[in-house]
């Protein structure tokens, strides 16, 4: 895993075409910007996770239980 600090308007580049932007910095949280191709699927991971699921439940009933264990409850 790769650590980075970066303060507010500060951003990452993920290969050549995704940035990643700090735009707030507020108590706990940040708020992320992310400029990607449209062709780049962006989702946080809880629903990254749900998708995964759902495909798996698509093809298989066994394997949709397998990513299930993953999503938190």
């Amino acid at each position: 895993m790769l650590v980075l600090t970066r303060k507010e308007n500060e951003s990452i580049m993920i290969g050549n075409d995704v940035e990643v932007k700090v735009l707030d910095l507020k108590d706990n949280q940040v708020k992320l910007g992310i400029v990607a191709p449209r062709h780049i699927s962006v989702h946080r991971h809880e629903v990254y996770l749900a998708i995964q699921a759902e495909n798996a439940e698509a093809a298989s009933p066994a394997a949709a239980e397998d990513v299930a264990k993953f999503i938190p409850h």
